[in-house]
């Protein structure tokens, strides 16, 4: 499938839930969607033949989370970045797990490190802290000076 026809298909899967569109030079395309739109956008990809999850990551830009999924088609050689922005105050997204399996382990991992929720994961727990950690170590807002005491001149 060509960009033309991938990006004309998540136009017409969105419509006004997609919110940016673009290519980059390295001449991947770069989507943003609002966040319940997400899985809508992953099934039309994979619809278009975007067959792996490559990673899945989170952004703590302080007054929001932007989570960020890299998306790669083997029969087009494609790369797809589909991203979202999401509040702090309930951060929560559709799981994709069922339609990238790896995906399971890094929602899990995000869940872990910043606190999203991903309604649908079949097993959203803990997977790098101890079951009984308090907070979400990655979140620019996380304190435990137990653990981590930054120096003063930080």
């Amino acid at each position: 499938m060509t960009h033309e026809e991938l990006t004309a298909g998540l136009v017409d899967a969105l419509r006004d839930r997609l919110t940016e569109k673009r290519t980059r030079a390295d001449g991947t395309l770069e989507f943003e969607v609002e966040p319940g739109a997400v899985r809508d956008a992953a099934v039309a990809l994979l619809r278009g033949g975007l067959d792996r999850l490559e990673f899945l990551t989170a952004i703590d830009w302080r007054d929001r989370f932007e989570v960020v999924y890299q998306i790669y088609s083997f029969r087009d050689k494609t790369n797809v970045r589909l991203r979202t922005s999401i509040g702090r105050d309930v951060p929560r997204l559709d799981s994709v797990s069922d339609l990238w399996p790896v995906a399971h382990w890094e929602e899990r991992e995000v869940y872990d490190q910043f606190g999203i929720v991903f309604d649908g994961n079949p097993k959203l727990s803990r997977i790098l802290n101890p079951d009984d950690w308090e907070g979400h170590p990655l979140r620019k807002d996380y304190q435990d000076e137990q653990v981590v005491k930054l120096p003063e001149y930080f």
